[in-house]
């Protein structure tokens, strides 16, 4: 307990000294940021930790989440709507009425004449299905591309969106665990790896939904737009006493421009202050569950099915059944990670989604802080979001002090500067590597008594 509390001391102090030495306004951007990246560390600390399973495929999961946020929340693009919108739901209720009549022909047909029905039934659907989604693809692509060039959503609250998300992505870990989840751990990781590849591509590329490459923006805020909120006249008070000294020695011209800027300044640090504070309650909510499940019979049965899955399937219990409930669950909770990223960002951009920072770094988080641990968890989320973010600045310093002998004008010198950023990739992994060298639990492990028995 004592070594937890010297751990987050210190991480307390390194987020204070970054509030003085920077701005409080990236502090709370890194915080936000380091929340939303504990959520997802928690989906896979849920699914290795808990029971073992290497999901390689988070960076899919939180795409599927943001895809969730955008669809939800975004106003409905009425020419879109009305250019293609009914193909869509044509070929949607081609392909419904396809399942449904193949379902019929598997449960009440002949056995003799069940592949020659479904196999007519397949014919005679998908081409019609896709003649008409291909003419309603293109009527809504061709829409005022450079503005819209998408259906949109369907306009509702963004926070709506968590939840929502959280399902689809557990609806996808449901599919993927029916394919996957008989196979070995690698074979699952490469499984899951590639699926949330196919994700990701299909967002990038079927424009007619998500916009692809072209990015969705200025989706709406939970909370009211910074210019906005500026001009608030409490606002406006905040900042006229936090620079009362600096706004009393200027002119009436200078202090109303310089008033202007720090309300401005006020208000971003209200608005992320906010979602601070409701990615903060998602978090508690989602670990007070998490611990409440862990301690309960099911969660020692997970323990033990991870512990010993040959002797657990020899008492009875059912191992396959098991491994499903944390898949879908941990990437339910990695979905929900995925909306709220997209709400705090304001913007859907399927080419951020990249497999360092949704899948590399995640496990980094889990790794170091400790998995098993709820706590560790967090704490590595934490530490690892932060030395991500401070590793860039700081591999440009040490990059400019190792070279401060060379000439000012040297080309190789402004080419070490210029690649110093990554620095940072050599940063994380040495962390990793230290980590797994002398402390291969973790920062804060699995505490022994919470093992099954």
């Amino acid at each position: 307990m004592t070594r937890n509390i010297a751990l987050f001391g210190t991480l307390f102090f390194l987020f204070i000294a970054t509030g003085y030495l920077q701005s409080w306004s990236v502090t709370l951007s890194i915080l936000n940021l380091c929340l939303i990246s504990a959520v997802m560390a928690l989906g896979v600390n849920i699914q290795w930790g808990y029971a073992g399973l290497f999901n390689a495929g988070i960076m899919g999961f939180a795409a599927v989440g943001g895809t969730a946020a955008l669809l939800i929340s975004h106003p409905p693009i009425q020419g879109a709507v009305a250019a293609g919108g009914s193909g869509i739901l044509a070929a949607l209720a081609i392909l419904l009425a396809a399942f449904a009549i193949v379902v019929g022909v598997r449960r009440f047909a002949a056995r003799k004449l069940r592949r020659p029905l479904v196999l007519i039934v397949l014919l005679a659907s998908v081409p019609i299905a896709a003649r008409a989604f291909s003419g309603a693809k293109e009527a809504i692509e061709a829409f005022e591309p450079a503005s819209s060039g998408f259906l949109g959503g369907l306009g509702l609250p963004i926070i709506l969106s968590w939840p929502i998300g959280g399902a689809a992505a557990a609806a996808v870990a449901y599919i993927i665990g029916k394919v996957s989840l008989g196979l070995r751990a690698d074979y699952l990781a490469i499984a899951t790896l590639g699926i949330s590849e196919i994700l990701v591509s299909f967002f990038k590329n079927e424009d007619w939904l998500t916009r692809g490459v072209k990015n969705a923006t200025g989706l709406p805020s939970p909370f009211p737009p910074i210019q906005n909120l500026q001009n608030n006249g409490w606002v406006q008070d905040i900042a006229a006493w936090l620079n009362g000294d600096k706004l009393a020695q200027m002119s009436d011209a200078q202090m109303n421009a310089a008033l202007k800027l720090h309300s401005a300044e006020v208000a971003s640090l209200i608005v992320k202050l906010g979602f601070a504070g409701l990615f903060a309650a998602v978090l508690l909510f989602l670990v007070l569950l998490s611990e409440l499940s862990l301690k309960s019979p099911w969660g020692r049965m997970v323990r033990a099915i991870r512990d010993n899955e040959t002797a657990a399937a020899a008492m009875g219990k059912n191992v396959g059944a098991r491994h499903m409930q944390i898949l879908v669950l941990g990437s339910s909770v990695v979905g929900i990670a995925g909306a709220m990223l997209v709400t705090y960002e304001g913007q859907f951009t399927p080419n951020s989604y990249l497999p360092l920072r949704y899948t590399f770094l995640i496990w980094v988080m889990v790794i170091v802080g400790g998995s098993g641990n709820n706590a560790g968890s967090i704490f590595g989320a934490f530490l690892i979001w932060l030395v991500w973010i401070q590793a860039e600045p700081l591999g440009f310093w040490i990059v400019d002090m190792a070279t401060s002998w060379m000439n000012q004008d040297s080309d190789i010198r402004a080419q070490l500067l210029a690649q110093s950023q990554h620095l940072r990739l050599l940063i994380m992994g040495s962390i990793l590597l230290l980590v797994l060298r002398f402390n291969p639990s973790g920062l804060i492990p699995e505490r022994p008594h919470n093992r099954a028995k």
